[in-house]
């Protein structure tokens, strides 16, 4: 069988690539001819009236492949070896073109990607693991396995050493640290950081709505080390019964979270506990240190470290004093009161979110976009915000949302 070797132009590189394009995506290459129209293709190089030299050498090499059984050639009429109208495959000679370019086959690549996600499979678990049985059954289908990357083994096998190595963050961790722990290189896991956050959206239901620093988060991931602020007579004992007594810091402290996270028992003497979502209004709020007042921010969707404080709290707070949730008057501050009903408690109540404090502030307010009118519409039917139905029904009505910086507490 007549064997050929040599370098492709960029000419004849891009026709053979096109073939083997259509090749690749054929059940059954024979079923009919694959042909690359030149014309179509569109080739600078060959079809120059100014310099004949691609074209020459493109003629000469597509000539030595006809010879070699690889492909057959279409001349236009009148201009045999001089200027090609197609290259029509030989499918059974395929593997010779790929070869040739240098180019490894799907099928290979498809198997060398499924043999590296099976081979580190079973030390993954929950959504991490649905992410991999995904991508799999994406590869027997014949689909993309996306973020996978069929030409990109680094990438993968990066991907893949990320996924892995999640399962053994238990504590907050700088995203550097984490990234020097898995690859010894600090900066290298923000090749793949995109890619993760995009998988961990996908198969985790409820990281879906949240934003990508927020998805790391919630994995234990952080650009720097989190802080939780609050104001008030709160009062936090460790594991080891250590006591932190915050009543005499002003206007706030910030704590740790890796410190809150080993909190087991939370009380404070306040008449009200207000949980409140951005930093600005939070400080609005206790700048006079009203008495009887207790706060937390948020800093948008509770952090984990957060939720756990407030779960601790939620045990010992007596049942007279309101838990309250303080948010924008819009589809974000009232998904974080579903978040914090669902997730900690259902006894949290909103402040400062009714219809009443959005018409005294419409001239403040902002209108509703489209997908804030969607958003809007589908939190509507959230099973931890019945009683909130009504303010989104006359928000939807009035068509304005609003930012709690615009209301004075």
């Amino acid at each position: 069988m007549p064997h050929v070797s040599f370098r492709p132009s960029p000419d004849v590189a891009a026709v053979l690539n096109n073939l083997l394009d259509q090749y690749e995506r054929r059940h059954d290459p024979h079923a009919r001819a694959i042909r690359c129209d030149l014309e179509a293709l569109a080739l600078p190089g060959y079809a120059s009236h100014l310099d004949p030299e691609p074209r020459q050498v493109a003629n000469d090499q597509f000539c030595r492949l006809e010879q070699a059984g690889l492909v057959a050639l279409t001349w236009l009429p009148g201009e045999a070896n001089h200027l090609l109208a197609a290259v029509t495959l030989n499918p059974d000679r395929a593997g010779d073109l790929f070869a040739l370019l240098g180019r490894c086959p799907l099928a290979a690549r498809r198997d060398r990607l499924r043999t590296l996600l099976l081979a580190d499979r079973f030390r993954l678990e929950g959504w991490r693991l649905r992410a991999v049985e995904h991508s799999l059954a994406q590869l027997r289908a014949g689909l993309s396995p996306s973020p996978f990357l069929l030409a990109a083994d680094d990438h993968n096998r990066d991907l893949l050493a990320a996924l892995v190595a999640l399962g053994d963050v238990t504590e907050e961790t700088p995203i550097r640290v984490f990234s020097v722990r898995v690859y010894n290189d600090s900066k290298r896991f923000e090749a793949v950081q995109r890619a993760v956050v995009h998988l961990a959206r996908r198969h985790h239901a409820e990281w879906r709505e949240l934003t990508p620093d927020e998805v790391l988060r919630e994995m234990g991931l952080v650009a720097n080390p989190d802080h939780l602020y609050l104001f008030g007579s709160w009062r936090l004992v460790d594991g080891q019964g250590v006591c932190f007594s915050l009543a005499d810091f002003e206007p706030s402290v910030g704590l740790p979270a890796r410190l809150v996270a080993g909190v087991r028992q939370v009380t404070v003497d306040a008449k009200r506990v207000v949980c409140v979502e951005n930093m600005t209004s939070f400080y609005e709020l206790v700048r006079r240190r009203p008495a009887g007042l207790a706060a937390l921010y948020l800093g948008g969707n509770p952090s984990p470290a957060c939720r756990h404080l407030l779960h601790c709290l939620s045990r010992t707070l007596p049942e007279p004093v309101p838990l309250l949730v303080w948010a924008d008057l819009d589809y974000g501050g009232l998904n974080i009161l579903a978040q914090l009903r669902r997730l900690v408690h259902p006894r949290f109540m909103p402040y400062l979110m009714d219809e009443d404090t959005l018409d005294a502030h419409v001239a403040w307010a902002k209108p509703l976009t489209p997908g804030d009118e969607r958003a809007l519409a589908r939190l509507a039917r959230h099973p931890h915000l019945v009683d909130a139905r009504p303010l989104i029904q006359h928000m939807l009505a009035r068509g304005f949302k609003l930012e709690q910086e615009a209301i004075s507490p």
